[in-house]
Order: structure tokens, then C-alpha cells, then sequence
């Protein structure tokens, strides 16, 4: 059995404890994933990235400058920065550009098996046709889309290193006709 396919499975057996009321005393409350937060180093260049060449909405931009609440919250101190959100869909993420203090050097060829989040990923409806797109437009790919049978999927770098896939899903297909029909 698949990851996919288990979690798939465990997204069902969890939906039915849902409506079923099945829910323990000690149950988390998490209800969703609101955004995944980015450390970048060029705010410009990054929105740049996320909104023109994979058309993500710019919700917001916004400047810390060594807010207490802030400090606290990073475990930083004296935190001045450049925030924005940009929005696809339901998810959002939220890009952190550190003017103080300035963090190390980005490894922008960092593996993804090294440990942390290695991939945010964006649905496309042609992967091919996006690949060849960003490819075009200076996007560093590891390799061009691969078909795993039940999606097509390439992994590219955004401009601080950040791996991110396309994943198209293959189109829906039609039901079988009912032999009956004529």
C-alpha cells in the first residue's frame, strides 16, 4: 500500500469519526493548515516568483520593526523584517525577509532529504506545458516531469533554494457505459 493510498485512508477513517461525533477528551483542535512560513533572502525577487511565474495572489505585505510580540515569537531578538502573504486557493504562504537579525547564508542546493520541510506543492492542470514554462524562464528543475502512473510530478528550486513541486493529477475519467445503454 501506498503513502498516498494509506493517507487517503486515514483522511476517510478520520472524517468518519467526525460525523459519527467520535471525538476524544484529549483530541487535538486543529481544523486546518493556514500557511507555511518562508525565511527569503530578497523579498522582491521572491513575490516576484511565487506571483508571476507560479500565480499565486500578493494578499498582503507588511514591516516588523523590533515589535516585543514579534521577538517572542521568531525567539529572535530585535527582530526587523519585511513580511507579504500570498494566497492560491485555500493555501497561503508567508515570506520573512530578516534585515536584523540576518540569517545564514541560504544553501540553495540543500538536499531534500535533509531534515525539515523539503517541498511545498502546487497542483497544475498541465505539467508539461509549466515545466517547459519555467524552465524558460530561469527556473532550475532537477529533472524534467516524471509519470508515476498516477500523477506527473517535477521538482524545481525557487530563488532561495526552496524545492517545490508540480503535481498534475490525471483528468478525471469517465464512468463506464452501462452495456444496457445503446
Amino acid at each position: 500500500m501506498s503513502m498516498l493510498d494509506r493517507s487517503m485512508i486515514m483522511a476517510q477513517v478520520a472524517t468518519l469519526g467526525l460525523a459519527c461525533g467520535v471525538v476524544r477528551a484529549d483530541a487535538p483542535t486543529t481544523v486546518a493548515i493556514d500557511h507555511v512560513g518562508i525565511a527569503v533572502v530578497d523579498m522582491q525577487r521572491t513575490i516576484h516568483f511565487y506571483r508571476d511565474l507560479l500565480g499565486m495572489e500578493l494578499v498582503e505585505q507588511d514591516e516588523v520593526d523590533r515589535q516585543p510580540a514579534y521577538d517572542r515569537i521568531f525567539g529572535l531578538k530585535d527582530v526587523k523584517a519585511k513580511g507579504a502573504m500570498l494566497k492560491l486557493g485555500s493555501m497561503q504562504i508567508e515570506l520573512f525577509e530578516f534585515e536584523h537579525p540576518r540569517g545564514p547564508e541560504a544553501d540553495r542546493h540543500r538536499p531534500v532529504n535533509v531534515p525539515g520541510i523539503y517541498h511545498i506543492c502546487f497542483v497544475v492542470k498541465d505539467v508539461d506545458k509549466d515545466y517547459q514554462r519555467l524552465k524558460a524562464a530561469g527556473v532550475p528543475f532537477h529533472f524534467p516531469p516524471q509519470d508515476f502512473g498516477i500523477a506527473k510530478a517535477a521538482y524545481g528550486r525557487d530563488p532561495d533554494g526552496n524545492v517545490f513541486e508540480l503535481l498534475q493529477w490525471p483528468t478525471p475519467l469517465k464512468p463506464p457505459r452501462d452495456s444496457s445503454e445503446h
